[in-house]
């Protein structure tokens, strides 16, 4: 959860509109890794929607998006999202990102990863998603956790082509 909150300080700094859809897990992911509650993930976005909300305007091919991030990704949504299943908003816009042809950043959090993760990761990267696990580099030489975190952040950032220089980069 410490990623998914930077990267929406970070989108709020480029001054970028978000809209959010937070699961059931991702709010135990909340409040088992941070001290917030829902309310304070969902004043860092212009707007948040219920999970199950099907009609909300990200569901659709018709609203205009720079791209989606799912972070932190968890193994059973990447699967759905891999699989095609929009049984969720979530899982709809993610959808709606790879018919598109969108940038679609999945963010996989869990380790090791078994065969079935792998090749879920494998079908959604040939749908045209980017997975991009939560694994800094260090040839920053990070202080903190929050520069580790900020590595991730930044590369998310650029995937999306969200132009703020938000972390070191090689040769800085």
């Amino acid at each position: 959860m410490p990623y998914a909150l930077d990267l929406l300080r970070a989108l709020k700094a480029a001054e970028v509109e978000v809209h959010l859809v937070a699961t059931r897990g991702a709010l135990e992911v909340l409040r088992a890794e941070t001290e917030l509650e829902p309310e304070a993930l969902f004043a860092l976005a212009h707007r948040h929607y219920p999970v199950g909300d099907l009609s909300a305007p990200i569901a659709s091919g018709s609203f205009r998006t720079l791209g989606m991030v799912v972070v932190p990704a968890s193994q059973t949504t990447l699967a759905k999202i891999a699989a095609g299943i929009a049984d969720n908003l979530l899982t709809r816009a993610a959808f709606v990102h790879l018919k598109e042809r969108r940038p679609l950043v999945l963010v996989p959090r869990e380790t090791p990863l078994p065969l079935p993760a792998l090749r879920a990761m494998l079908a959604a990267a040939e749908a045209g998603a980017v997975i991009l696990p939560a694994s800094p580099g260090f040839y920053h030489r990070p202080r903190a956790i929050e520069d580790l975190i900020r590595f991730v952040t930044q590369r998310i950032l650029d995937h999306l082509g969200v132009a703020l220089d938000w972390a070191p980069r090689w040769g800085d």
